[in-house]
């Protein structure tokens, strides 16, 4: 029988050394590298050779305010090694620094007794970056604009015992549009912190009447010339989700008003109970949506809607329902308007009640 232990080493090898901004690397229990793969040199511009011959060169890379305690990770030894991930940043022979996420897993033999460490080193440079723009970007959402808008809509109201009446319904049009923009810098920063944290949604049993409901009752107060219809009610059930679904249900009854061609805008909620999900139909009487809009409608550079900043919030609606695990759509209502509609999971285990 051919051994062909050597040929499925060097085909590992080969696969181990072309993976992307990624070092994977070996340590005995006598705390020799060895073996590290390719990515070693382009991530911390030094040889892998140089680390195999002097393994403290390796912590000298270290940036001084993670050393302490990435290094305490890296001491762990025989039976005291365990599953471990943290990141760091490291300081390459240029004065580069590169963020890094570390991963180190023990290997055992069939007696349970410590053999090796695995170890994988992946460069997350870009996304630290990326998280400190978002971070940067949440900041201004939350306390520039947010207190400029406040500031702004403040003065507004004072202007309400000042304007004449034909000048009433042109302020009130304009505070609802400055309403509109604080809403939309608060979905805004909830998709910011939705990028940052990845795909950890954090979801939880919810009841869809806790959420949906709050949001209606404080659209009518908003909008008391809208008209508010729940069908039927809203069934007692549980969704596996979290609190971001208030700003799906916010964005778009708000979005079904502040949209519409008449006076009196007529807008109706419903809710349809599946074995694994439900679907809330949020449906307006409004001018609709053009078919060729329907698709795109939801694309983070359109418009959709002929009016300014819709395209953006429907977007991040779309956004934080997908990463809910949900889906959105629109169709025609008849004889006219639109039909929004939310398909979002269930707990496997909520009796349908209503």
């Amino acid at each position: 029988m051919t051994d062909i232990s050597p040929q499925v080493d060097r085909r590992l090898s080969t696969l181990l050394n072309r993976l992307d901004r990624t070092a994977i690397w070996t340590v005995s229990e006598q705390g020799e590298f060895d073996y590290i793969s390719d990515g070693f040199d382009e991530i911390w511009g030094i040889s892998a050779d140089e680390i195999q011959r002097n393994p403290e060169r390796l912590i000298e890379t270290i940036h001084p305010d993670d050393r302490e305690f990435i290094h305490s990770q890296m001491e762990q030894s025989g039976e005291e090694v365990f599953d471990t991930e943290c990141e760091g940043r490291i300081v390459r022979p240029d004065g580069e620094i590169r963020w890094l996420k570390n991963q180190q897993v023990p290997v055992r033999d069939k007696s349970g007794n410590f053999s090796y460490i695995i170890g994988i080193s992946t460069d997350i440079t870009e996304q630290k970056r990326r998280e400190q723009e978002l971070y940067v970007l949440n900041r201004i959402l939350r306390h520039d604009i947010r207190n400029d808008m406040a500031v702004i809509l403040g003065w507004m109201e004072m202007l309400e015992d000042h304007v004449d009446e034909d000048g009433q319904e042109y302020l009130r049009k304009t505070l609802s549009s400055g309403e509109h923009i604080v809403e939309l810098t608060d979905l805004a920063r909830e998709y910011v912190e939705l990028v940052v944290k990845g795909d950890d949604m954090n979801v939880k049993p919810l009841s869809l009447d806790s959420i949906l409901r709050p949001e209606i009752d404080a659209r009518r107060e908003m909008f008391p010339e809208a008209k508010f219809v729940i069908d039927s009610d809203i069934p007692n059930i549980e969704l596996l989700t979290n609190e971001l679904l208030s700003s799906v249900f916010r964005n778009l009854l708000n979005n079904a008003v502040q949209h519409h061609d008449k006076k009196e805008p007529e807008i109706y909620i419903s809710v349809d109970v599946h074995e694994k999900d439900v679907i809330v139909h949020i449906v307006d009487n409004g001018p609709g949506i053009p078919a060729d809009q329907k698709e795109s409608i939801f694309d983070d550079q359109n418009k959709g809607i002929d009016s300014s900043g819709t395209g953006v919030g429907l977007y991040l609606t779309q956004t934080l329902v997908t990463n809910l695990g949900g889906d959105i759509w629109i169709e025609d209502n008849e004889p006219n308007g639109s039909i929004f509609n939310i398909r979002l999971p269930r707990v496997d285990t909520t009796p349908i009640t209503q």
